[in-house]
């Protein structure tokens, strides 16, 4: 059950990162270039899309299983599972997004994961 909590913190933290990258797009969301008056009127229409809630609320909740994934395991054990989140989000910006392919971000991950399975197992 307690690594449900990890794998609860990976999928809400994706899921909010995601979610807030595909309405940012969605949006074609530009920071404006005027007066500090025009970026807080821009950030509040941001911050009352339901989407963009949407993507707060599930980092929040990972924020939660974070703490529950504190409560069952050493930190230096469960933190470099934290770095699959790099690994699912390059594959669901590929699959969902549209977004680029190349090699160096598949060797880098490929990295990424040896280097987690090396710190889990030794």
């Amino acid at each position: 059950m307690a690594y449900f909590y990890i794998f609860g913190t990976l999928i809400f933290t994706v899921f909010g990162q995601m979610i807030l990258k595909w309405r940012l797009n969605t949006l074609h969301f530009e920071l404006p270039q005027g007066s500090v008056m025009e970026i807080i009127v821009s950030f509040i229409k941001l911050l009352i899309d339901p989407y963009i809630i949407s993507g707060f609320v599930s980092a929040f909740i990972a924020s939660i299983f974070w703490i529950l994934v504190m409560t069952k395991f050493e930190i230096t054990f469960a933190y470099p599972f934290m770095s699959l989140a790099p690994a699912l989000v390059f594959i669901f910006g590929i699959l969902l997004l549209g977004e680029a392919f190349t090699w160096g971000k598949l060797i880098g991950l490929l990295f990424i994961v040896f280097g987690i399975l090396i710190t889990v197992k030794y």
